[in-house]
Parts: structure tokens; sequence; C-alpha cells
């Protein structure tokens, strides 16, 4: 198996690249957390994974180990190929994907195009002890953003709102900016109710 390549970058898409190695062109899949963390110099190092069909062989690059230790779970999921985790780690970084795998929103992976509501479960019941193993990605944020997340809910409640429908406006947000403070989760939901 191709592990990685080292050559020259040839040609940079948002959702390919091309690089050159020892005179030959490498056509290789990237998502758009990788295209963004893709340095504009002619060098470059990519992680890959080199995935064999009866009609295709097909090459994934990636920046660093935790994007592709990520993708390489996604896939092990009935119902996710390489071209839907490709699409999930383009619409979340790795990070998100692994907080939200934690914290159960199950809205949050859902949101990506081509997952359902019952994909989105498994992934979370399948990968849920698996994404705690990956020694490749930063620390775990999901205590402080649960904490949160149910303080701004709680507070919701308070004023009136129902919870489900709380809940929902209040994931939604926290996806999109996990650093958010309670205040800031809470002023966010009440324009958004």
């Amino acid at each position: 198996m191709i592990t990685h390549l080292n050559g020259k970058l040839v040609e940079k898409n948002p959702t390919f690249v091309v690089l050159e190695c020892s005179g030959v062109g490498y056509y290789v899949n990237i998502s758009l957390n990788t295209f963004s963390k893709i340095p504009d110099r002619e060098n470059l190092r990519l992680l890959t994974h080199l995935q064999i069909k009866e009609d295709a062989h097909t090459l994934f690059g990636f920046m660093d180990e935790g994007e592709r230790a990520m993708f390489r779970l996604l896939i092990s999921i009935s119902g996710i190929g390489a071209s839907t985790a490709r699409t999930m780690l383009s619409s979340l970084s790795p990070e998100q994907v692994r907080d939200a795998i934690l914290s159960d929103n199950v809205g949050q992976i859902q949101s990506v195009k081509g997952i359902g509501a019952k994909t989105a479960q498994r992934v979370i019941i399948e990968l849920k002890d698996k994404v705690l193993k990956l020694p490749e990605m930063g620390e775990v944020s999901t205590v402080t953003n649960n904490t949160n997340k149910d303080e701004a809910l709680s507070a919701l409640e308070v004023l009136g709102f129902a919870r489900k429908q709380a809940q929902k406006v209040v994931d939604k947000i926290a996806g999109e900016d996990p650093s958010l403070k309670v205040e800031e989760l809470i002023k966010l939901a009440l324009k958004n109710l």
C-alpha cells in the first residue's frame, strides 16, 4: 500500500491535487480540510490511503495523521463509502467529527450531505469507543462544550422554550463554533428561536 507521497505539487484544486514523484504524476483526492492546510510551495508531503476496487485504484491524501485515521474509521462503517467520508471531512474538521460522536450529536453528523439519521446514529454507536483511541488528534473538548450547551439549554427552558426545539438550535450553533461561552450561546439561540 502507498502510505505517503513526497513530491512536486503540479496541480492544486479543492477536491484533488496532482503530485509528481520521480517523474510519475499521482492524482490524489483530498478533502477541503486538507486543501486549506496545503502550503503554497512546490514540494509537498501527503499521507495517503489507497482504495482498491475492481474498476479503480483511488488515492486519498491527508495533511495529518488525525484526518487519515478518522477517514479510515468512517469508511469502516456500513453505508459510508470513501466519497461520503471525504465529504464529511470537508464539511467538518476531524476534531468536530470526533466531538460530535463523543457528545452523541446526531444532528451535526446528519448535517453532512448524504448522511441520514440512521447512518448518523450508526456512526456514533460504532465509533464512540474507537475515536477515544485516536492518539493523533488533540484533546477532547466535549466536557466544556457539553457543560456550556447544557447550561444554555437550561436557561432557555427557564425562559419558556421547549427543550426539543431549543436543543436543535443550540446544537447547531455549538457545532458551528464550539468555543462559544454560555452567554453567547444563549444570545444566538434567542435570535434563532
